[in-house]
Parts: structure tokens; C-alpha cells; sequence
């Protein structure tokens, strides 16, 4: 949506999480990250007050992108709700639209440990009077948000699947496409766009956003691919994605957090890969001993290393032209390896 409304000529706010390399990607205009000398001013601005109420990393984010959104006068901001919905931080907008895009099972200690639990949550963005967009029809989830759009008085609207280009690798981006295609329609009224200069938009996320991790391609021989998949139904759909690309053999470099919900992970493992998992630099990050045993449990030939550069550089090694290096799991692997890139 940003990229569109970009070549639509829109000053474009976005608001993201997690970041990779850099906290200020978390808030941009126009892609381009706000200068650290804004940030040092809000901090300093307010203090105090993040003192008196004990504010959260993410309530501060948020607030910093509210303030730099609101200076800078944009004529769109695209907000990214950090956990859940109805308890965000950020749910305390009147958007235009509320976005939900499609519900997995993450963050069971805090959102719930069902589907419908979740979808709850997360539908707590709907305002009154305001439309809703769900990016994909759940029937889990369908009853949940009708009740709750129903209740606000919100016109419900579900993403209509169309076969749109983007420059983005992966046929799951087929699935978002369509779902900021059809909030761009949605809002078309209030932020008109020629649809040409959509389609330009969609062909130029990564080169306009500054979009990195997601399904992306660093290497062609072996062809090497890094992906901030975390949770069960993300390395599912991982899996699902690599059937539609050749190759001989798969290699897996991996490390996660600790608070992940990593033994259903391992579920979605191929037993026939080989494994190169890793430690990374954080408290959070799962340990060698931990890692040892899912892979384990789990029937899954692997070697280990403390640092996601040498699991690479290891996968590398190993691999042959013709084979696919898959990297995934935590975002502090993302940075590791995507330094450089």
C-alpha cells in the first residue's frame, strides 16, 4: 500500500515492527528512514513523562511515529498494530480502515491459545462506523468478525483475490497483494490512485519501502534465501513456497528465540534437509544444548554453531550450485545475515 500511494505522489508514513539493522525502520516516510536527530529530540522531549508512566519500548515507537507523522504532515499513514489489536499501543487511532490480515497461532501467552481466541484480539481495531478489511476468509474466524463489525456498526469487506504483479518473490505475496489491492478500492474515495500508477507501485516495494527479510534472494549460486518466518503457520507456509522452485538438495541454517513456539516448529522440518542451527547474539536466543535437543526429538540430522554468519558460511561450504539455502527463524538472524547485503 505504501509503495502505491507513493508513485501516487501521497506523502506516506509507515509504521513497522520488528526492525532488522536499524530501530528507525520501525518509522519512515516515503521509505526513507526519519534522521536520529528526531529521534533524540522526542527523547528528550519526553522523558519525563516515559518515566512517570512506566511506557513500554513499543508505546514509546509508537508514539514517536505519531509525533514525526503528524509534524511532517503526511497525507497517509500506514500503521502496523504490534501485538494483537484490541490492547495495542496503536488502537488508539480512528483509522479510515482497519486492516486484518490472515490469523495463526503466535503470542499464545498474550492473545490466546486458539484461533478464535486470537482473532478477538485482533479484531479489537474495529471502530465504530468504520470499515474493516480482512485479507483472508477463515472459518474459525468468520463468526468472530462479523459478530464484532456488526456490533460497531462497521461495513465488513473480505480481500478479493486477483492475480497482481509485484516485485516481491513468493507466492504468498499473491495473498497480501490482493489484500492492499482491495484496501487501496476501498479507499479510493478519499485517496484516489490511477490503477497504472498502482501497479507501477507494486512493481517497486523493495526499491520504495526499503523491504528486507521477507522471502528474499541473496545468492544464485547455490541459490540462498533468507526469510523471517518464526511461528508454525509462517514456516508452513515457508515450506509450502520452496515446492514451487528447483533445486537438488535443501540446506536449513535456523536459530530462534526462546519464546517461540519452536517444538510445533520443528514439526514443519523436512527430515530430509540438512540442518546448520545456530545461537545468536541475545539472551533470548535459544542454546546449543536446546537446539540439540528438538533437532533430536525430531529425527533431523544437523551441525551447530554459535553465530549465524558461520552456519552460513558452513551451509555454503557444503552446498552445491544446484541446491537451495534456506535461512529462517529470529530476526536477530535476519540482521546477521543480511549485513552485508
Amino acid at each position: 500500500m505504501a509503495s502505491a500511494y507513493q508513485a501516487g505522489g501521497y506523502k506516506v508514513g509507515i509504521f513497522t515492527s520488528p526492525h532488522i539493522f536499524d530501530f528507525r525502520e520501525r518509522v519512515k516516510i516515503n521509505g526513507q528512514f526519519i534522521s536520529e536527530e528526531e529521534v533524540i529530540q522526542f527523547l528528550n522531549k519526553t522523558h519525563a513523562i516515559i518515566d512517570e508512566i512506566k511506557a513500554s519500548f513499543f508505546e514509546i515507537t509508537a508514539a514517536l511515529a505519531f509525533h514525526v507523522f503528524a509534524n511532517e504532515s503526511v497525507d497517509i499513514a500506514i500503521i502496523e498494530t504490534g501485538l494483537g489489536g484490541r490492547l495495542d499501543s496503536t488502537n488508539v487511532l480512528k483509522p479510515e480502515l482497519s486492516v486484518i490480515t490472515n490469523i495463526g497461532l503466535d503470542h499464545q501467552a498474550f492473545l490466546g491459545d486458539t484461533i478464535e481466541l486470537i482473532a478477538a484480539e485482533k479484531a479489537g481495531i474495529i471502530k465504530s462506523k468504520t470499515p474493516v478489511l480482512v485479507g483472508k476468509k477463515q472459518e474459525k474466524t468468520e463468526e468472530v468478525f462479523k459478530e464484532i463489525a456488526q456490533k460497531n456498526k462497521s461495513s465488513l469487506h473480505y480481500a478479493e483475490q486477483a492475480d497482481i504483479s509485484t516485485d516481491l518473490l513468493g507466492q504468498f505475496q499473491n495473498e497480501n497483494a490482493s489484500t492492499a489491492l482491495t484496501a487501496i478500492k476501498l479507499l479510493q474515495e478519499t485517496f484516489p490512485i490511477d490503477i497504472s500508477v498502482l501497479h507501477l507501485g507494486f512493481n517497486q516495494v523493495a526499491e520504495t519501502t526499503n523491504f528486507k527479510g521477507r522471502f528474499q534472494k541473496i545468492s544464485d549460486q547455490p541459490l540462498t534465501i533468507v526469510d523471517a518466518a518464526h511461528n508454525p503457520d509462517g514456516v508452513r507456509n515457508l515450506m509450502k513456497e520452496i515446492e514451487h522452485l528447483s533445486f537438488e538438495k535443501l540446506h536449513i541454517v535456523y536459530g530462534s528465540s526462546n519464546d517461540k513456539e519452536v517444538s510445533d516448529v520443528f514439526l514443519q522440518m523436512p527430515k530430509s534437509a540438512a540442518y546448520y542451527l545456530t545461537t545468536f547474539d541475545s539472551k533470548r536466543s535459544l542454546t546449543i544444548i536446546e537446539l540439540n535437543a528438538l533437532a533430536t526429538s525430531n529425527s533431523l540430522s544437523a551441525d551447530y554453531y554459535s553465530g549465524s554468519e558461520l552456519a552460513l558460511k558452513a551451509a555454503q561450504k557444503k552446498a552445491a550450485n544446484e541446491d537451495l539455502i534456506l535461512v529462517f527463524g529470529s530476526f536477530y538472524i535476519m540482521a546477521d545475515i543480511l549485513a552485508d547485503d
